[in-house]
């Protein structure tokens, strides 16, 4: 899979294809449906799957000051991609220029960029101005430009439909088993292990710090995980996400620690696999009381994984 970054005049082998829009945040269910309909257009007309997605996501720029939660960042996404047999990412700088848009420009834009042959997109697709870009819409503007629109219905799983929406509530709620069931896989957290302030280690519990920048988490609190990345099998730990308040943490940090292991893992790319919620993150009047709690939730955490 190949990345194209802006708005660029594309090679002749990027164009004459089918293409599938959206921000797909999660790479739900509902999302793989998109992917598996992109790909069997590609297969039969013989020409290159290509998505195009944006960054930030529209409701990032729109609601800066209160931006939906993450399931995926970028990283992620690319990771989750690589297996999906797609041929071209297209990322889009989502900004002013792009949401005001028209729904007839934002279809000229594909035609003179890609030139799709088909363009897939789900049920409640809306895109452009005001979000007037619907899918019927773009299929109406495709009649005139010179390509179908092909709108896949929505997925649903026991009679709920599936959504990026759903499955950040089923994570706020700590219902992990629902969000794996509309994810179709467990929801995990991926990135590259940064050096902390090692009070973890001084109070026996080494942790493996994961900065999560700008991105809000659609999870906080305290979890039993399995850590990938770092042996062949998982491993199992637990895991704060949050704030730090007792040691007057400001910046929100997933840390995790990993039980009977002491190696170094700063600068190792990891996966933290949540699997159950424990607590919420409360702030304790002394180091000691909270040594205590974290003794506790590690015998919580083990007695759930089986570790």
């Amino acid at each position: 899979m190949e990345l194209i970054r802006g708005e660029v005049d594309l090679p002749p082998g990027h164009t004459g294809c089918v293409v599938t829009i959206g921000t797909y945040d999660g790479l739900h269910l509902g999302h793989q449906a998109l992917i598996a309909r992109l790909r069997s257009h590609a297969a039969r007309l013989l020409q290159p799957a290509v998505m195009l997605t944006f960054e930030p996501m529209p409701r990032e720029f729109l609601s800066p000051e209160d931006p939906p939660a993450r399931l995926t960042t970028f990283r992620e996404r690319w990771r989750i991609l690589s297996t999906a047999a797609l041929d071209y990412l297209w990322l889009l700088r989502f900004g002013e220029a792009l949401r005001n848009l028209s729904a007839e420009d934002f279809a000229q834009l594909l035609m003179r960029r890609l030139r799709p042959s088909v363009v897939v997109v789900g049920h409640d697709f809306r895109f452009a101005r005001k979000g007037e870009a619907t899918a019927a819409a773009l299929a109406a503007a495709g009649e005139r430009l010179g390509f179908a629109v092909d709108v896949v219905p929505a997925v649903t799983v026991a009679g709920e439909r599936v959504s990026s929406s759903g499955v950040r509530a089923a994570l706020a709620a700590a219902d992990f088993a629902r969000a794996e069931r509309w994810l179709g896989r467990p929801y995990s957290m991926r990135g590259r292990v940064i050096g902390g302030k090692r009070l973890g280690r001084d109070l026996g519990f080494p942790t493996a710090n994961l900065a999560l920048g700008r991105r809000r988490a659609p999870v906080a609190g305290i979890f039993a995980v399995q850590v990938h990345g770092v042996a062949g099998a998982a491993l199992p730990g637990v895991a704060s996400l949050g704030t730090r308040p007792t040691i007057g943490g400001g910046e929100a940090l997933l840390e995790a620690h990993l039980f009977d292991f002491s190696d170094d893992l700063y600068g190792r790319e990891i996966e933290v696999e949540f699997a159950a919620k424990l607590r919420d993150e409360q702030c304790f009047a002394t180091l000691e009381a909270l040594t205590a709690q974290m003794h506790r939730d590690a015998a919580d955490a083990r007695r759930i994984l089986n570790a």
